[in-house]
């Protein structure tokens, strides 16, 4: 026995170390309910796992960044089925007013009512906002383009045009109806009972602009197709966002279930592994104060010599 170097005592405190390192980690892991909480724990398993971390982080606003465009675009369609009413409105008027048991002054009436009608759907086409950002516009088209994926270049689009009278082709059947004063409104050949005007009937020969070679109900009928047709692309387009949605929906789930089998740690295993460094550690302590008393075993002997 050599007294100058305990190697039992070395050699036991090495063991202690190590069960006591692997309790304090096990412990760690429980507390935490990672499986890796330093890059010493799994440093490829970490930088997979911070990846996905940001993958799921990026779909999770990506999917946010598309419920966004599809209360826009719901929005959006709410005035322009505001705005189909009102041109249906004029539609009706229109054939009202052609009706011969109407009067002068019930056809100004009318008149007067489809100016009303105009203004309140420039008024659409003007006011109508989304987090105060004007959505129609006065002219022309805009396109609305939304971040739906965590990498870039994952976007989609919904374009709305410029829905007001001008927007409608409703120019010139607009500047027919700025007259007040109904006689001006209507042509005096037909001025008796009947409302064609050159707001309202075609008469070859009469005028030549656009109202009065097509007449008002051909120029409401193209303003009520270009209201439905915006409204199929922006349908169009609020489906393909609730796709993406969906998609970016069981995306998220997958990633964050494999990233789940990467970092979290599974408790009862780590259970098992606290539990048996725990039984090591008391049997390396228990083992090192014997170890450590085996010199003092030495110096009895030599008394008892003496």
């Amino acid at each position: 026995m050599r007294i100058n170097t305990n190697t039992a005592a070395m050699n036991t405190y090495t063991k202690y170390t190590a069960a006591a390192n692997a309790k304090a980690s096990a412990l760690e892991k429980l507390s935490s309910g990672s499986r890796i909480n330093s890059a010493a724990d799994d440093a490829a398993g970490l930088a997979i796992s911070n990846k996905m971390t940001a993958q799921i982080s990026g779909m999770k606003q990506a999917r946010s960044n598309a419920q966004d465009g599809i209360s826009l675009i719901q929005t959006a369609e709410g005035a322009l089925e505001e705005t189909g009413k009102m041109l249906n409105r004029m539609r009706d008027l229109t054939l009202q007013a052609g009706n011969d048991t109407l009067q002068d002054e019930d056809r100004a009436e009318i008149i007067s009512e489809m100016k009303t009608l105009v203004s309140n759907i420039n008024d659409i086409n003007n006011n109508t906002k989304f987090n105060g950002k004007e959505l129609f516009t006065t002219g022309g088209k805009q396109t609305f383009t939304f971040q739906v994926g965590a990498n870039a270049g994952e976007t989609a689009t919904a374009e709305i045009g410029s829905m007001n009278a001008t927007g409608l082709g409703m120019d010139d059947l607009v500047a027919r109806l700025k007259g007040t004063d109904a006689s001006k409104v209507f042509d005096e050949n037909y001025a008796r009972n009947k409302f064609t005007t050159d707001v309202l009937h075609t008469k070859a020969g009469t005028y030549t602009d656009t109202v009065y070679k097509k007449g008002a109900l051909g120029i409401l009928d193209d303003a009520i197709k270009k209201v439905s047709d915006q409204r199929a692309q922006l349908g169009a387009a609020q489906n393909g966002l609730s796709h993406t949605i969906n998609s970016l929906e069981a995306t998220t789930t997958n990633l964050a279930s494999a990233n789940s089998r990467i970092k979290d740690v599974d408790m009862a295993q780590e259970m098992t592994s606290y539990t048996s460094s725990n039984i090591l550690l008391q049997a390396a302590t228990s083992m090192l104060s014997q170890a450590n008393s085996m010199p003092q075993s030495v110096m009895t002997l030599l008394q008892n010599i003496g």
